[in-house]
């Protein structure tokens, strides 16, 4: 993500703020202008026509003075905020006065008045007919006698007051508009420490790993999903530049241990070929030649298998079948080793027969590899203990020795590709190094687990556990 981003966010938080005035400006000013306008002269005209029904109706019927109503019209002139109340005959004269007393002779006439000009309405704004030198809001309300209009009621104020009145609002108005601008400040910095800072923080790692620098650390102090997000993502290149690691030491490893039968290979052969080695003398070398020839096979054997394992998802085929036979089975397919060595095996098989459901030839080859390690390691005049026991829906396979043990400090890495503890380096001439990679992956594959128990010096028990079969738990029942 670019910083441009972030400052495309701060623009259109700025444009925000800019239009925000300018439309309280413009449409909330005009809006509130024009609803107090319209409420003004609807109270205007409740007054205006409850005095043409009243006062000024008495008036004209002869019931009161000019003088008593105009006293009244100054009182309600000074509860209506000053506004002006006049009485006006039709023809334009000025009948009555609130803000003065008129001259008694003196007539004064409103060139062009019209009580008309509202049209379907009943109040305008003006100068009313240039009477004012400002421009003013006037109702107009008939005073009716005799089944006659008389006379109106116009009451006026000015357009002053009102504009007065919309500019409190719209200061109101710009005051909330600058308390919500400020609050969104408020987010937006929310969002720049919570949301933007991480993010860049996270974009920057990813353009360093996939650049291939691994060793770029980052941490994101949170415990959100952005901070899960971050985590994830270094725990992610940890875990990349461990593979990395591992393939490195994968093939130093697979190039050590096909150089040194390789190199003997040739060198005995060459031997051979110039007379070093006398003729005589080639049965035992050939011997030799093909023991490492076999070495080399085990190893691609072994590698081919843990590469199947891996890219294949380890398919199963998995059936009901009996363990305990498979580990006779094993037992007897050692016997000729065991007799060299002079190592016992003893079975300790739970029931005479137990079914498990598990891809029979993978297990068989996991007893085969531990079995072999086991008797690799064994003491001569020593045993091997393979065990079964069950326990609720699993059975327990166990592969104990009473030979050299793994220190402690390498059992954790005991099931790595081509790892061998220093112990082992001595005996284990003919090892691989991944006998025990490959019993992990199938073990795991099953979805099941494999723990190891090791004593140096004493010995070591390898425990598996692979699921019951359900036919054992109907004949249980």
């Amino acid at each position: 993500m670019k910083r441009t981003l972030y400052l495309k966010f701060l623009l259109a938080y700025l444009l925000f703020g800019i239009f925000g005035f300018v439309v309280v400006a413009t449409f909330v000013y005009n809006m509130t202008y024009e609803r107090i306008r319209r409420d003004k002269a609807d109270t205007m005209y409740e007054v205006a026509t409850q005095i043409a029904n009243t006062y000024a109706a008495d008036l004209y019927n002869s019931e009161t003075s000019l003088d008593a109503v105009h006293t009244q019209m100054v009182a309600l002139s000074k509860y209506m905020d000053n506004a002006s109340i006049w009485i006006i005959n039709p023809s334009g004269r000025l009948v009555l006065d609130s803000s003065r007393v008129l001259e008694p002779g003196k007539e004064i006439v409103i060139d062009g008045f019209d009580p008309t000009v509202t049209g379907s309405s009943y109040y305008t704004t003006g100068n009313f007919w240039n009477s004012f030198k400002e421009d003013v809001l006037s109702v107009f309300a008939p005073i009716t006698a005799n089944f006659k209009v008389q006379a109106y009621v116009v009451i006026h104020t000015p357009i002053g007051a009102i504009q007065n009145s919309a500019n409190e609002f719209l200061n109101i108005s710009y005051l909330m508009l600058i308390v919500l601008f400020l609050l969104s400040m408020i987010i937006l910095i929310f969002f720049t420490e919570l949301v933007y800072v991480p993010l860049r923080k996270i974009t920057t790692a990813t353009e360093q790993y996939a650049a291939g620098n691994m060793g770029y650390e980052f941490s994101v102090e949170s415990e959100d999903e952005m901070g899960y997000l971050a985590a994830s993502l270094s725990y992610m290149a940890g875990e990349i530049a461990r593979q990395e690691d591992d393939q490195k030491k994968f093939i130093a490893n697979v190039s050590h241990d096909f150089r040194s039968p390789l190199t003997s290979i040739r060198g005995y052969l060459v031997a051979m070929q110039d007379g070093t080695i006398p003729e005589e003398m080639h049965s035992k070398y050939l011997g030799i030649v093909i023991n490492e020839t076999d070495r080399l096979t085990k190893l691609t054997n072994e590698l081919l298998t843990l590469n199947n394992l891996n890219t294949r998802g380890m398919l199963l085929d998995r059936t009901d079948f009996d363990i305990n036979q498979v580990i006779r089975n094993v037992a007897e397919s050692f016997g000729g080793t065991c007799i060299d060595k002079k190592i016992a095996i003893e079975l300790v098989l739970t029931d005479e027969k137990m079914l498990v459901n598990a891809d029979m030839s993978k297990i068989q080859q996991v007893l085969y590899n531990l079995v072999d390690n086991a008797i690799k390691f064994s003491h001569k005049e020593s045993s091997v203990k393979i065990e079964t026991t069950e326990k609720h829906s699993k059975v327990f396979v166990s592969v104990k020795d009473s030979g050299i043990g793994i220190p402690k400090e390498d059992q954790k890495l005991i099931f790595d590709r081509f790892y061998k503890s220093d112990a082992s380096r001595g005996k284990d001439k003919k090892g691989t190094g991944l006998g025990l990679a490959i019993v992990k992956e199938i073990v795991k594959a099953h979805e099941e687990n494999i723990n190891v128990i090791s004593t140096a010096g004493v010995g070591t028990e390898f425990i598996f556990s692979l699921a019951k079969a359900k036919a054992m738990d109907e004949v249980d029942e």
